[in-house]
Protein backbone atom coordinates (compact mmCIF):
# COMPACT_ATOMS: atom_id res chain seq x y z
CA UNK A 1 0.00 0.00 0.00
CA UNK A 2 1.16 3.48 -1.25
CA UNK A 3 2.18 5.75 1.59
CA UNK A 4 -0.09 8.48 0.46
CA UNK A 5 -3.24 5.94 0.72
CA UNK A 6 -1.65 4.84 4.13
CA UNK A 7 -2.15 8.34 5.63
CA UNK A 8 -5.27 8.73 4.15
CA UNK A 9 -6.71 5.31 5.42
CA UNK A 10 -5.96 6.32 9.18
CA UNK A 11 -7.71 9.66 8.73
CA UNK A 12 -10.55 7.84 7.50
CA UNK A 13 -10.65 5.69 10.55
CA UNK A 14 -9.61 8.29 12.88
CA UNK A 15 -12.91 8.78 14.93
CA UNK A 16 -12.14 12.75 14.41
CA UNK A 17 -12.22 12.22 11.20
CA UNK A 18 -15.91 10.77 11.26
CA UNK A 19 -17.50 12.67 13.75
CA UNK A 20 -16.14 15.88 11.56
CA UNK A 21 -17.96 15.10 8.77
CA UNK A 22 -20.63 17.60 9.51
CA UNK A 23 -18.58 20.32 10.33
CA UNK A 24 -16.74 19.85 6.61
CA UNK A 25 -19.70 19.51 4.82
CA UNK A 26 -20.56 22.83 6.47
CA UNK A 27 -17.33 24.46 5.70
CA UNK A 28 -18.21 23.24 1.81
CA UNK A 29 -21.12 25.52 2.16
CA UNK A 30 -20.38 28.28 3.54
CA UNK A 31 -20.03 31.17 1.38
CA UNK A 32 -16.59 31.92 -0.48
CA UNK A 33 -15.47 28.62 1.31
CA UNK A 34 -12.63 26.51 -0.67
CA UNK A 35 -14.23 22.94 -0.71
CA UNK A 36 -10.33 21.76 -0.82
CA UNK A 37 -9.76 23.27 2.45
CA UNK A 38 -12.66 20.63 4.28
CA UNK A 39 -10.36 18.25 2.74
CA UNK A 40 -7.35 18.84 3.59
CA UNK A 41 -8.41 19.11 7.16
CA UNK A 42 -9.17 16.00 6.99
CA UNK A 43 -5.15 14.67 5.82
CA UNK A 44 -2.75 14.28 8.23
CA UNK A 45 0.04 16.68 6.78
CA UNK A 46 -1.78 17.35 3.64
CA UNK A 47 -1.89 21.50 2.91
CA UNK A 48 -4.42 23.35 0.68
CA UNK A 49 -2.20 23.13 -2.52
CA UNK A 50 -1.78 19.02 -2.36
CA UNK A 51 -5.65 19.40 -2.94
CA UNK A 52 -6.90 19.47 -6.52
CA UNK A 53 -11.01 19.11 -8.28
CA UNK A 54 -11.62 16.18 -9.99
CA UNK A 55 -14.29 16.76 -12.85
CA UNK A 56 -16.41 13.92 -10.64
CA UNK A 57 -18.51 16.15 -8.34
CA UNK A 58 -17.85 15.62 -4.77
CA UNK A 59 -14.40 13.73 -5.15
CA UNK A 60 -10.69 15.65 -5.22
CA UNK A 61 -7.51 14.27 -5.72
CA UNK A 62 -4.82 14.11 -3.05
CA UNK A 63 -1.34 14.49 -4.50
CA UNK A 64 1.87 14.54 -2.67
CA UNK A 65 4.92 14.34 -4.75
CA UNK A 66 4.11 12.51 -7.25
CA UNK A 67 2.12 9.91 -5.35
CA UNK A 68 -2.11 10.21 -6.11
CA UNK A 69 -5.21 9.60 -4.32
CA UNK A 70 -8.90 9.99 -4.50
CA UNK A 71 -11.18 10.77 -1.83
CA UNK A 72 -14.52 11.91 -1.66
CA UNK A 73 -15.49 15.68 0.10
CA UNK A 74 -16.36 14.43 3.63
CA UNK A 75 -13.09 12.50 3.54
CA UNK A 76 -14.87 9.66 4.30
CA UNK A 77 -13.71 7.53 1.44
CA UNK A 78 -10.28 7.03 -0.36
CA UNK A 79 -9.86 5.49 -3.89
CA UNK A 80 -6.43 4.35 -4.87
CA UNK A 81 -5.74 4.25 -8.64
CA UNK A 82 -5.56 6.36 -11.65
CA UNK A 83 -8.73 8.28 -12.85
CA UNK A 84 -9.57 7.84 -16.53
CA UNK A 85 -10.98 10.01 -18.59
CA UNK A 86 -12.95 7.13 -20.51
CA UNK A 87 -14.53 9.66 -23.52
CA UNK A 88 -10.82 11.37 -24.65
CA UNK A 89 -9.25 7.80 -23.39
CA UNK A 90 -6.59 10.22 -21.34
CA UNK A 91 -4.99 9.19 -17.97
CA UNK A 92 -5.43 12.27 -16.11
CA UNK A 93 -3.49 11.34 -12.94
CA UNK A 94 -0.82 10.93 -15.31
CA UNK A 95 -1.32 14.36 -16.36
CA UNK A 96 -1.13 15.39 -12.87
CA UNK A 97 1.77 13.62 -12.36
CA UNK A 98 3.53 15.27 -15.57
CA UNK A 99 2.63 18.44 -14.06
CA UNK A 100 4.30 17.54 -10.55
CA UNK A 101 7.60 16.13 -12.22
CA UNK A 102 8.11 19.40 -13.86
CA UNK A 103 7.69 21.31 -10.89
CA UNK A 104 9.89 19.03 -8.57
CA UNK A 105 12.52 19.09 -11.19
CA UNK A 106 12.29 23.25 -11.23
CA UNK A 107 13.09 23.17 -7.84
CA UNK A 108 16.49 21.53 -7.96
CA UNK A 109 19.51 23.75 -9.78
CA UNK A 110 21.16 22.80 -12.45
CA UNK A 111 24.15 23.44 -10.30
CA UNK A 112 23.46 20.62 -8.43
CA UNK A 113 23.62 18.13 -11.55
CA UNK A 114 26.00 16.20 -13.28
CA UNK A 115 25.30 17.49 -17.14
CA UNK A 116 26.61 16.02 -20.31
CA UNK A 117 25.22 18.01 -23.35
CA UNK A 118 25.72 21.25 -24.91
CA UNK A 119 23.09 23.56 -23.13
CA UNK A 120 21.48 24.58 -26.40
CA UNK A 121 20.74 21.26 -27.48
CA UNK A 122 17.21 20.25 -29.01
CA UNK A 123 16.47 18.16 -26.22
CA UNK A 124 17.17 17.63 -22.53
CA UNK A 125 16.26 15.03 -20.04
CA UNK A 126 16.91 14.07 -16.43
CA UNK A 127 18.31 10.71 -15.61
CA UNK A 128 18.06 9.45 -11.85
CA UNK A 129 21.21 7.31 -11.86
CA UNK A 130 23.16 4.53 -9.73
CA UNK A 131 27.02 4.29 -10.10
CA UNK A 132 26.88 0.68 -9.28
CA UNK A 133 23.66 0.08 -11.63
CA UNK A 134 24.32 -2.27 -14.68
CA UNK A 135 21.94 -0.62 -16.92
CA UNK A 136 22.90 2.72 -15.58
CA UNK A 137 26.31 2.19 -16.87
CA UNK A 138 24.91 1.33 -20.22
CA UNK A 139 23.40 4.19 -20.62
CA UNK A 140 26.50 5.97 -19.65
CA UNK A 141 28.80 4.14 -22.05
CA UNK A 142 26.36 5.37 -25.25
CA UNK A 143 26.70 9.08 -23.62
CA UNK A 144 28.34 10.46 -26.72
CA UNK A 145 25.59 9.12 -28.66
CA UNK A 146 23.11 10.51 -26.77
CA UNK A 147 24.37 13.90 -27.05
CA UNK A 148 24.98 13.51 -30.88
CA UNK A 149 21.53 12.84 -31.29
CA UNK A 150 20.96 16.26 -29.85
CA UNK A 151 20.13 14.97 -25.88
CA UNK A 152 21.54 16.41 -23.54
CA UNK A 153 21.53 14.29 -20.25
CA UNK A 154 21.30 16.05 -16.66
CA UNK A 155 22.33 13.18 -14.00
CA UNK A 156 20.31 13.01 -10.36
CA UNK A 157 22.08 10.74 -7.87
CA UNK A 158 19.39 7.67 -6.64
CA UNK A 159 21.61 5.12 -5.02
CA UNK A 160 19.11 2.44 -4.64
CA UNK A 161 20.92 0.71 -1.81
CA UNK A 162 20.22 3.96 0.31
CA UNK A 163 22.30 6.02 2.45
CA UNK A 164 25.52 4.70 3.97
CA UNK A 165 25.96 1.98 1.58
CA UNK A 166 28.91 2.10 -1.04
CA UNK A 167 26.95 2.73 -4.01
CA UNK A 168 26.08 5.89 -2.15
CA UNK A 169 29.54 6.99 -0.80
CA UNK A 170 30.77 6.24 -4.92
CA UNK A 171 27.77 8.95 -5.80
CA UNK A 172 29.53 11.79 -2.83
CA UNK A 173 33.02 10.73 -4.32
CA UNK A 174 32.00 11.83 -7.74
CA UNK A 175 30.08 15.16 -6.53
CA UNK A 176 33.15 16.05 -4.64
CA UNK A 177 35.51 15.13 -7.49
CA UNK A 178 37.30 18.33 -9.07
CA UNK A 179 36.17 17.22 -12.52
CA UNK A 180 32.49 15.47 -12.06
CA UNK A 181 31.97 14.39 -15.53
CA UNK A 182 34.89 12.59 -15.38
CA UNK A 183 35.22 11.60 -12.44
CA UNK A 184 31.51 9.62 -13.09
CA UNK A 185 32.42 8.39 -16.43
CA UNK A 186 35.60 6.72 -14.31
CA UNK A 187 33.16 5.38 -11.39
CA UNK A 188 30.70 3.79 -14.03
CA UNK A 189 33.76 1.72 -15.62
CA UNK A 190 34.44 0.59 -11.91
CA UNK A 191 36.97 2.63 -10.98
CA UNK A 192 37.56 2.99 -7.64
CA UNK A 193 38.07 7.28 -6.56
CA UNK A 194 40.34 8.16 -4.13
CA UNK A 195 38.20 10.75 -3.27
CA UNK A 196 37.32 12.19 0.44
CA UNK A 197 33.40 12.59 0.73
CA UNK A 198 33.04 16.56 1.33
CA UNK A 199 30.22 17.96 3.20
CA UNK A 200 27.05 19.72 1.49
CA UNK A 201 26.48 16.95 -1.24
CA UNK A 202 23.13 16.82 -3.33
CA UNK A 203 23.24 12.80 -2.89
CA UNK A 204 20.50 13.04 -0.01
CA UNK A 205 18.46 15.27 -1.20
CA UNK A 206 18.28 14.10 -4.99
CA UNK A 207 17.48 10.45 -3.16
CA UNK A 208 14.81 11.77 -1.45
CA UNK A 209 13.31 13.41 -4.69
CA UNK A 210 13.78 10.39 -6.64
CA UNK A 211 11.32 8.44 -3.89
CA UNK A 212 9.14 11.48 -4.25
CA UNK A 213 9.21 10.39 -7.99
CA UNK A 214 8.58 7.09 -6.83
CA UNK A 215 11.23 5.17 -8.36
CA UNK A 216 11.35 1.26 -8.46
CA UNK A 217 14.77 1.45 -10.13
CA UNK A 218 17.21 3.35 -11.94
CA UNK A 219 17.84 4.27 -15.02
CA UNK A 220 14.87 6.12 -14.63
CA UNK A 221 14.26 9.34 -17.42
CA UNK A 222 12.58 12.22 -17.51
CA UNK A 223 11.88 13.70 -20.46
CA UNK A 224 10.77 17.00 -21.01
CA UNK A 225 7.03 16.83 -21.10
CA UNK A 226 7.54 15.20 -17.82
CA UNK A 227 7.04 11.61 -18.67
CA UNK A 228 8.85 9.27 -16.70
CA UNK A 229 10.38 6.29 -18.43
CA UNK A 230 11.70 3.46 -16.40
CA UNK A 231 14.96 1.69 -17.35
CA UNK A 232 17.10 2.17 -19.88
CA UNK A 233 15.94 3.08 -23.29
CA UNK A 234 18.77 2.99 -27.16
CA UNK A 235 19.40 6.68 -28.12
CA UNK A 236 17.99 6.09 -31.56
CA UNK A 237 14.42 5.08 -29.41
CA UNK A 238 15.00 7.87 -27.67
CA UNK A 239 15.59 10.18 -30.08
CA UNK A 240 12.69 8.92 -31.58
CA UNK A 241 10.28 9.11 -28.44
CA UNK A 242 11.18 12.83 -27.62
CA UNK A 243 10.45 13.78 -31.16
CA UNK A 244 7.29 12.61 -31.26
CA UNK A 245 6.72 14.45 -28.29
CA UNK A 246 7.54 17.24 -30.47
CA UNK A 247 5.18 16.76 -33.20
Amino acid sequence: MKPLFIAIAAAILAPLALASGQDASDARHAPGADPRAAVASKIPGAKLEDVHVTPIPGVFEIMRGTDAAYVSADGRYAIAGDLYDLRSNVDLTENQRREARLSLLAAIPESQMVIFGARRSPHTITVFTDVDCAYCRKLHSQIAEYNRLGIRVRYLFYPRTGPNTESWTKAEQVWCSADRNDALTRAKLGETLHVRVCAGTPVAREYELGQEFGLEGTPAIILGNGDMLPGYVSPADLAQELRSIDR
